[in-house]
């Protein structure tokens, strides 16, 4: 009789296995957790690597795209300013062949004057095709962006900081400066001449 009764205390769980039993499973939903913990933050790491490297790249793309529209369109920039020296010669040839008195009787001064100027013509037109017009200065407002004051004119006539004078043509080539017009400009009237007149 009392091996039967031992045997059955003997298959009966202790409450010493139980919390074994309990401490066992705690640890291993821990474990569980904390790997599926340390899995999604290293995805979500992964994922936020990614998602960086896809920006960057496509910052850079932006760039390559920006830098090689900016060389198309400006590529002969440095060439198009040195060559405003050719239109600038021309008009000076222009010019002096007209005011030259040796040369005003000449029988074919005229034929020798159209003949420049259909050259200066044909340039303009190589420029316009190229994006690069003549900046019209007279009678604007004086601006810094576009040009370059060389000289002060009175000219009560005009209100004051407007453009009467243009010493050498300014362009652009489409919305960049090339060169800026060199320009007089009209003083500003000072107070002292001012009260001179009411005196």
């Amino acid at each position: 009789m009392m091996e039967k009764s031992d045997k059955k205390k003997d298959e009966k769980p202790s409450s010493e296995n139980i919390e074994n039993s309990i401490k066992s499973e705690n640890e291993k939903k821990e474990f569980t957790e904390t790997n599926n913990a340390s899995e999604e933050e290293k995805f979500k790491t992964i994922e936020d690597k990614l998602l960086r490297t896809m920006a960057e790249m496509e910052n850079q793309r932006r760039r390559f795209e920006k830098e090689r529209q900016e060389a198309f369109e400006f590529g002969g920039f440095n060439f198009a300013k040195e060559s405003l020296a050719l239109l600038d010669n021309v008009d000076r040839a222009i010019d002096s062949f007209k005011n030259d008195e040796k040369l005003k009787n000449l029988d074919g001064l005229d034929k020798i004057i159209n003949g420049i100027k259909i050259i200066k013509n044909d340039l303009i037109s190589i420029f316009k095709k190229n994006g690069i017009e003549a900046i019209e200065c007279i009678n604007k407002k004086f601006d810094p962006h576009f040009h370059q004051a060389m000289l002060e004119i009175d000219d009560t006539s005009k209100e004051s900081g407007t453009v009467v004078q243009e010493i050498q043509k300014g362009y652009m080539m489409k919305d960049r400066l090339l060169r800026p017009s060199l320009v007089g400009v009209t003083k500003k009237q000072g107070k002292k001449t001012e009260n001179k007149d009411e005196k």
